[in-house]
């Protein structure tokens, strides 16, 4: 028997139709914050992620999945979503559009060679936003209350952790400082971390061997290394989170793993009720010399992505029932062939219609069709009979009052419109978030 790729899932039934739950309410919440989906290819030339990255990251170092093709060029799968995305603004010349700043968001599946386990996979799927063109401290706070509410209002309860790497001389000093603090217990330091040091020094407090060392406890703090503007900046982010009623934590060691972050920086993580255990839900900053980095103009970005595998996990692990529908609207059942014609023509009209519609493709006996039914939650059933089609009419039950009507083929549409009405009102019992504004699919 072939088997899938370690790392990798299958995605089917159920947990498919949460999973879709979540992507249409993702993508409904970027489109009232005035985001456009934007869609890059799965893998690009290798130099897209290695300079974006950096060559100093574990993504790079450790996990891309790197390859040449048939013409010897050297290619990448995606690792990442924000380098895709710069490539294609500067590409395509997004920088020239009179709607700047430019506002993105996007879904898809990413790709990283790690050891796989829970929440964390070779295949990920990953949902990220991206602003171009803006270094308002506004855009910073819309952004992170974008990834905040998202988590709130699947029901999560999260905690926002932020902390400002500073512009480029606050950088150069802190990272001067991180040098000479740990020099002298260099060799208490993971094998990683040796190396981090002499890179990406920052890296060091971005490490999961080495956070309970001692010698952690007592590490430069990066305020103290922030220029003036840069602490200014960092205060008008908070006074804007705080407008928005987004609650936050400092946290002066939150450096994130990537090499192109400066200034805002920030992590949200799930609280499991009744557990110590936290999931990393989503990641992210402001990179304002990413975009000249890769070729493009001057031109200051800020954005987050989110693991969608983490967030199923979350939602698992906290017990929170999507809202899902699983049910169908119409099961049309029938036994002769004249029957069976009917049925096709009639499923056609009642699906573009708008109805979730099926019927029966295997022979099955009447008696087994019902069952069919109950099998697909099936809400109304139409059985068809020869006798009541040459009088223009068809029986249709309630399956789930179990009435029967006769009604004239002329008025079925809506006659299910009335019978299936109040089915898209909000059935989230345990979800806290806004019905008014809650979004399910049907």
């Amino acid at each position: 028997m072939i088997t899938k790729a370690k790392g990798c899932y299958d995605l089917y039934g159920k947990e498919a139709k949460k999973w879709e739950y979540v992507n249409n309410l993702l993508a409904s919440l970027c489109e009232k914050y005035n985001y456009q989906y934007i869609r890059t290819p799965l893998f690009e030339n290798s130099e897209v992620f290695h300079r974006a990255v950096g060559e100093s990251s574990d993504i790079v170092n450790k996990e891309t999945y790197d390859f040449k093709d048939r013409g010897e060029r050297n290619l990448t799968l995606r690792p990442e979503g924000t380098a895709g995305v710069v490539r294609s603004y500067i590409e395509n010349k997004m920088y020239g559009d009179n709607t700047n700043p430019t506002k993105l968001y996007y879904n898809g599946t990413m790709y990283r060679y790690e050891r796989p386990q829970a929440g964390r996979n070779r295949e990920l799927t990953q949902f990220g936003v991206e602003v171009l063109g803006s270094d308002d401290e506004m855009i910073d706070a819309e952004v992170i209350s974008l990834a905040f509410n998202i988590f709130r209002i699947l029901g999560l309860d999260v905690t926002l952790k932020i902390n400002s790497l500073g512009d480029k001389i606050s950088r150069d000093n802190y990272r001067k400082a991180i040098i000479d603090y740990f020099k002298p217990h260099i060799n208490k330091l993971c094998e990683d971390c040796k190396i981090r040091l002499e890179k990406n020094p920052l890296r060091v407090l971005d490490c999961k061997v080495d956070h309970d060392l001692d010698i952690m406890k007592n590490v430069p703090n990066m305020k103290d290394y922030l220029t003036k503007e840069s602490k200014e900046r960092f205060t008008k982010v908070q006074k804007f989170l705080s407008l928005l009623d987004i609650p936050y934590e400092i946290d002066s060691n939150l450096v994130r793993g990537l090499d192109y972050y400066s200034h805002t920086v920030f992590e949200i993580e799930a609280k499991i009720k009744g557990s110590e255990n936290k999931i990393a839900l989503a990641g992210g900053g402001r990179y304002n010399d990413l975009v000249e980095a890769l070729g493009g103009p001057t031109t200051p970005g800020i954005g987050f992505a989110s693991g969608i595998d983490r967030l199923m996990l979350a939602l698992e692990e906290s017990k929170i029932n999507l809202p899902i529908n699983d049910s169908l609207d119409v099961f049309v059942m029938y036994v002769s062939e004249t029957e069976k014609e009917f049925a096709t023509t009639l499923i056609q009209e009642l699906r573009m219609n708008g109805f979730s519609c099926d019927t029966e493709y295997t022979n099955r006996s009447l008696k087994s069709q019902f069952k069919q039914a109950d099998r697909l939650n099936s809400k109304m059933l139409i059985i068809l009979n020869d006798e009541d089609l040459k009088e223009n009419r068809i029986k249709v039950k309630n399956n789930i009052t179990k009435e029967e009507e006769t009604v004239d083929l002329d008025y079925i549409l809506y006659y299910l419109d009335e019978q299936l009405a109040g089915d898209d009102e909000c059935s989230c019992k345990e979800c806290s978030c806004d019905h008014e504004n809650h979004h399910h699919e049907n």
